[in-house]
Order: C-alpha cells, then sequence, then structure tokens
C-alpha cells in the first residue's frame, strides 16, 4: 500500500463525514488506509464513524483519553503503508496537501516533509502569539530549524514514523525526534482552514506542557545517550568546589581561626554532597537510560476494540 493517512481524532462527530469527502477527493488516485484514533471521544464520534466510514477506513478506538501523541503513535504502530502521514480532524489541515507533499518527498529523496501553515486561521492572543513564542524557543534550544512546529501535517517514510519513540505528549517535537533518528526533513507550506464544527482541544494552559517537554528534549537530544557526561560534569565540579572551600576552612582552623559559625562551612559540606549525588544520579540514569534502549516494546496504550479491515 502506497499511503497511511493517520488522524487522532476527540469529540469530532460533526466533523466526521466532511473529513471522509474531503480525503476520498484528495487521495482518490493513491491506492491508500486511513486510520483513525478515537482518543477518548464522549460526543458519538465512534458511532459516527462507524455508520459513514468507506471500506478503507479503520477505527482503532483507545479505552480512554491518553492525548494526541499516544493516540498518533497508535495509529502509526498499525500503519501498513510505505508512507504515513499524519494530520488533525478538525478539517483545518487540508488533505489536498498531501498529495504535494509525498511528490515533494519522493523529488528530494527525503524522509520527512513537515508543513508549514500559511495564513493560519486561529486566534492571535490564545495561538498564534504562544505558538510563536514556543516555535521559537524549541527553535533555538534545540537547533532544529523548523518555523512551524505544531503543524500535525507531515508525511513520512515508514520507517522513520514507526521509529520516532513517541511517548507522552511529544507529538511538537517530532522534528526533534526525527533529527535525532537521522532523517532527511523539510518544510512546506501547506493550506490551514478555519474550524467550522466543535471546539479546539488546544488553549493557553498548554503553554507549560511544552516547556516541560521541551526541558526534557534539550536533555534527550544532548544527554539521553550519556546522561553521565552531564551529571558526571556537575557532579565533579560540585565535588571539587565543595573539597576546595573545606581544605580553605581547614587551613584557617590550623591557624587558629575560629570556623564554626561560618556559612562558608555550609556551602563547602553542601557542595560536596551535592557532587556526590549528582554523580550517582548520572550512574542511575545510565543505568536506566540503558534499560530504555535494552528492554522490550511495550506499549504506552490500551486498545478497546479496532473496527474495520486489519
Amino acid at each position: 500500500m502506497k499511503l497511511s493517512v493517520v488522524i487522532p481524532v476527540m469529540n469530532e462527530a460533526e466533523n466526521i463525514r466532511p473529513l471522509f469527502e474531503a480525503l476520498d477527493a484528495a487521495l482518490r488516485p493513491i491506492e491508500h488506509e486511513i486510520i483513525l484514533v478515537d482518543d477518548g471521544s464522549s460526543d458519538g464520534t465512534v458511532a459516527v464513524v462507524t455508520a459513514a466510514a468507506p471500506e478503507n477506513v479503520q477505527l482503532i478506538v483507545l479505552n480512554k483519553n491518553y492525548g494526541q501523541t499516544t493516540a498518533m503513535a497508535a495509529g502509526i504502530d498499525h500503519a501498513k503503508g510505505e508512507l504515513i502521514a499524519t494530520m488533525d480532524g478538525d478539517l483545518q489541515n487540508d488533505p489536498e496537501d498531501i498529495p504535494m507533499m509525498i511528490r515533494h518527498l519522493e523529488a528530494h529523496e527525503l524522509d520527512v516533509v513537515a508543513g508549514r501553515r500559511t495564513s493560519r486561521k486561529d486566534g492571535m492572543m490564545m495561538r498564534k502569539i504562544p505558538s510563536a513564542l514556543a516555535n521559537t524557543m524549541i527553535r533555538n534550544l534545540t537547533d532544529v530549524h523548523i518555523r512551524d512546529y505544531g503543524c500535525t501535517l507531515k508525511v513520512f517514510r515508514k520507517d522513520v514514523a514507526k521509529n520516532l519513540g513517541l511517548y507522552g505528549e511529544l507529538h511538537r517535537f517530532i522534528p526533534v525526534l526525527v533529527q535525532l533518528y537521522g532523517a532527511k526533513m523539510e518544510e512546506v507550506d501547506v493550506r490551514h482552514h478555519p474550524r467550522k464544527f466543535g471546539r479546539s482541544k488546544y488553549g493557553i494552559g498548554r503553554t507549560f506542557k511544552v516547556l516541560s517537554d521541551l526541558l526534557f528534549m534539550v536533555f534527550f537530544q544532548k544527554w539521553g545517550q550519556k546522561p553521565m557526561h552531564l551529571f558526571g560534569t556537575l557532579g565533579f565540579l560540585s565535588f571539587f568546589l565543595g573539597i576546595a572551600v573545606n581544605l580553605y576552612l581547614l587551613a584557617l582552623k590550623i591557624l587558629g581561626e575560629e570556623i564554626g559559625g561560618r556559612p562558608m562551612l555550609s556551602l563547602g559540606i553542601i557542595l560536596t554532597f551535592i557532587g556526590i549525588q549528582l554523580i550517582t544520579t548520572g550512574f542511575v540514569a545510565e543505568f536506566i537510560m540503558r534499560t530504555y534502549y535494552e528492554s522490550q516494546n511495550k506499549k504506552p496504550y490500551i486498545i478497546r476494540k479496532i473496527v474495520g479491515k486489519p
């Protein structure tokens, strides 16, 4: 099969039928399958998909709401196409951009083509400005120069998509994961439409989640396979500073000065113990890293049922 289109959905019942029509019109010349992953909908989305789905649609219903990243990972795991496209189910991404992205990927021998939303149809204060700030911060800290990290519309070669290691809420950081994988990626302009039905699942509250995930991604990108290089360096620096402070105070004590009430004594002891703790943390992180890479491929989700052809 040429293409698998993976679409996480949550409470998008009104968008399902127009989505199927748009996908059929855009992808009819391409041999493809559509994988919808219901991420804990409560509005009848599953019933609408079951009633309206064409034969090439498979619906994966997750046991509860896990979040967009896990839903996307579930769909990618079940995709059979040589290429895998991901997009939102709210009709803001345009399926007609997918053939163009496939042509760009094949013409330039790329592994991933990422969408860059032009004339974005979202609110300025609640969506555009926070997104622009997040994109700038991620770009500068990770040195992965993509302008639009938040666009779900992407096309991957199968081997790249299936080895990204999507967990938690890392879908925004897919370009960073692609770089860590060593894949070739480019960004292209895609269309963006205003939401017609339903309500957006994104808000300003996601900003702190993005910042937390960014800290993890920077750590994972720079020290994911060598955590001891970070913890060991900081630990030895703290340890030797503590030892230096303590030796200085010992010299003063030998010279007859009183050191018991000096704050520097507490500083020296604290630095020494912090150094030991950081070095120990480095050892633990090294063992965790090895377990992460060598353990069994256990999935971070539970599937309640699968509707449609396998």
